[in-house]
């Protein structure tokens, strides 16, 4: 007769020490021009990088912050790729009347964005009639987008985003197409509608990779214009390798919709 109270003892168990510690979640600060502060959480530890304030997305912030007249005031944001979230937080401060800040649908992500949110309510000014400005989504690039359009004034199958922020996202080479993809879905068809693409290249001989983001979305009726290269002070990673000058500077581009396609139905 087989014995019901076969006794493993630590058989199983694993040693003490034998996974590393999570690491603490850490804050980290933005400073606008206005003077305002946007105090961040950041994830402890994360396969994607959501443990950094990164370049692109302080300089987003300040690109935001200095074109708010014609580009955010009143208009409706979709953040890809938020981590943080900074330039979704800027843009609902600065009076965008809808703003959805979304990454993977990571567990860890999401309710570290939420966190941020929430951290910085007090900053954000609330909409006509008390309306909410800032919504925060879990969403896999290329997957369906009605969750994220479902936070506009007005959804609907020609709903869409007046401005598309796409920080430090492009770097993911084996997910262009699912950027384009998404693009495509989410920038309201309309010739002021635009998406910010801003990245550095942290490796730059990874940069011709990189840039073939850029024929990839002409191709899926996009105009590709450069708008900006910024040198920062420092970079980010001190002891990478690589052109050192490529690793400092952040680069701006702004996609918008081709002309022959404006005239589609969205």
């Amino acid at each position: 007769m087989a014995d019901d109270n076969f006794e493993t003892g630590d058989l199983f168990q694993d040693p003490e020490g034998f996974y590393p510690e999570e690491k603490p979640a850490t804050f980290a600060e933005h400073h606008m021009l206005s003077g305002q502060t946007v105090r961040v959480r950041l994830v402890g530890s994360h396969p994607l990088y959501a443990n950094l304030l990164w370049n692109a997305g302080r300089t987003s912030s300040h690109y935001i912050e200095k074109h708010t007249s014609t580009l955010i005031r009143d208009k409706d944001v979709l953040e890809i790729g938020a981590a943080a979230g900074v330039p979704s937080i800027v843009s609902a401060i600065q009076g965008a009347r809808t703003v959805v800040m979304t990454d993977y649908p990571d567990p860890d992500l999401v309710t570290n964005m939420q966190h941020n949110a929430d951290l910085s309510a007090a900053l954000i000014p609330a909409g006509p009639a008390g309306q909410k400005r800032l919504y925060v989504e879990g969403y896999k690039w290329g997957s369906t987008v009605e969750p994220l359009l479902a936070h506009l004034p007005a959804p609907g199958p020609a709903a869409g985003f007046d401005v598309l922020i796409m920080a430090d996202v492009v770097y993911s080479h084996r997910e262009h197409g699912n950027l384009v993809k998404t693009m495509q879905q989410t920038l309201k068809k309309e010739a002021a509608a635009v998406a910010l693409v801003i990245f550095t290249p942290y490796e730059p001989w990874l940069l011709p990779q990189t840039e073939r983001f850029f024929p990839l979305a002409e191709a899926g009726g996009f105009t590709v214009t450069k708008i900006f290269e910024k040198m920062m002070d420092d970079v980010l990673f001190e002891n990478d390798p690589g052109d050192e000058k490529l690793r400092r500077t952040v680069f701006g581009y702004e996609l918008r919709w081709a002309p022959e396609k404006l005239g589609e139905s969205a």
